[in-house]
């Protein structure tokens, strides 16, 4: 029992790791996302 609450543990802070990672790369993304997209509705004006 002691075996598997360890490895469900790791195996959660794994996915908690990496989805964090995945988080802050979409952050970067939007933000040249919102320059263009305000550039873009500027020109449509």
């Amino acid at each position: 029992v002691t075996r598997c609450a360890l490895q469900n543990a790791a195996s959660i802070a794994g996915l908690m790791l990496t989805t964090e990672a995945i988080i802050s790369e979409i952050q970067e993304d939007d933000k040249p996302g919102a320059m263009s997209g305000g550039m873009g509705g500027g020109m449509g004006m």
